[in-house]
């Protein structure tokens, strides 16, 4: 255990605290189980030491240890825990859990047989947290980290700390919270950089490498994650691959299911399990026209790619604009609002409809709708019902 130990405060040892996620303070540290699941890149790592540092939690009671180090290997981890209760432990940060066999049984029984430890787990493969929340559920709180909203990246970048807006605010006084925020920046100059490179905030290592190991990343997520989890042989996910390069090229993307599958060369069910997987991995959004009693073989009424940085790196064309600020506002509103398809306008969030467009978006197609409104870009403030595309980047 000594040598996990010296490698806890050497990672400790490089953390800054200068910017933290807003999960940090939507987070109840209280409970004693937390999982935080979330996709490669994340930041989920970065959280857990932040965790520490924040709420100064005394670090010869607090243990860090990821999963995949070579100490697994001969050493398990319900011997470790005990070994760190009996030594006086308090909290265990379990990092990449799905690299551990058996990892839901162990931390249970962890959970159980130590009841004066906190126990906070993370998992960048979404699929396994999943698949493990029905052992765990009755024990664990699960959240999601997402990557970096608009008004996250603003302040990674240090350019300015704006707060979170609700959406009932957003939609009632948009006016006066554009007029607000354009009085300290101009959010324009920096939101085509966003779409570009900003959700994960690896970005801050190097932009200029960034959508290449974005790429990279989503590779290696369905390389590695998808297969023991799912079954899949290395042909399967060949042609999971084939049908990300479909979609990349398509989106936003109506499927017909029959000409999909033989286009890819797999059968119809087996395709609409690949659409599932490719979501779980946040790789791409499916969008239902009613998300109430959705079944596993329902089609999706469209694709979309789970935020606009995909686009970019896995376009061999220019990027389509329609397709980007579409997949802006759903990647951003979906993280507290179930976002639907609608035949009349864009988009469905509970009573309100939204039609999404450049600057000189009209009101014909929603001129008929109660409580619809004009989503724009490239326009600092709107005015009435019409709202800048920018700004629904603050709302988390």
């Amino acid at each position: 255990m000594e040598k996990l130990i010296q490698k806890y405060y050497q990672k400790l040892g490089r953390i800054q605290t200068g910017n933290v996620r807003s999960l940090m303070d939507e987070i109840d540290w209280s409970n004693r189980f937390i999982g935080i699941k979330g996709a490669r890149g994340a930041g989920k790592t970065t959280l857990l030491f932040q965790y520490i540092l924040v709420k100064q939690l005394p670090t010869s009671k607090t243990l860090y240890v990821s999963l995949d180090d070579l100490y697994f290997t001969e050493n398990n981890l319900y011997d470790l825990t005990e070994q760190f209760v009996n030594e006086g432990g308090k909290h265990l940060l379990v990092d990449e859990v799905h690299r551990y066999d058996n990892w839901s049984s162990e931390l249970k029984n962890i959970y159980d047989d130590f009841p004066g430890l906190q126990v906070v787990f993370t998992g960048s493969s979404l699929i396994h947290i999943e698949k493990a929340r029905g052992d765990l559920s009755r024990r664990a709180v699960v959240y999601e980290l997402h990557g970096l909203s608009f008004r996250e990246f603003l302040a990674f970048n240090e350019i300015h700390n704006f707060e979170k807006i609700t959406m009932e605010d957003l939609l009632t006084r948009h006016v006066e919270i554009a007029r607000s925020i354009v009085g300290k920046i101009k959010p324009l100059a920096y939101f085509k950089e966003y779409l570009v490179y900003g959700y994960y905030p690896y970005f801050l290592e190097n932009k200029n490498v960034y959508q290449q190991k974005l790429m990279e990343t989503i590779l290696i997520a369905m390389s590695t994650d998808l297969p023991p989890t799912y079954n899949l042989s290395y042909a399967s996910i060949e042609k999971l691959k084939q049908l990300l390069y479909i979609l990349a090229e398509s989106v936003p993307f109506k499927p017909n299911i029959t000409k999909l599958s033989e286009r890819v060369g797999v059968s119809r069910n087996s395709l609409l399990d690949f659409m599932r997987y490719l979501e779980e991995l946040r790789i791409v959004k499916r969008l239902y026209a009613d998300t109430k009693g959705i079944g596993l073989l329902q089609k999706p009424e469209k694709l979309y790619l789970y935020h606009p940085n995909i686009s970019y790196a896995l376009s061999y064309q220019d990027a389509d604009m329609g397709s980007i600020r579409e997949s802006f506002f759903i990647n951003q509103l979906s993280v507290h609002c179930p976002v639907e398809y609608s035949a009349v306008g864009d988009f469905r969030i509970g009573r309100h409809l939204f039609e999404i467009g450049g600057r000189s978006k009209s009101q014909k197609q929603i001129d008929q709708e109660q409580n619809a409104y004009i989503v724009a870009d490239n326009i600092e403030i709107g005015f009435k019902n019409k709202i800048p595309l920018w700004l629904f980047g603050f709302t988390y």
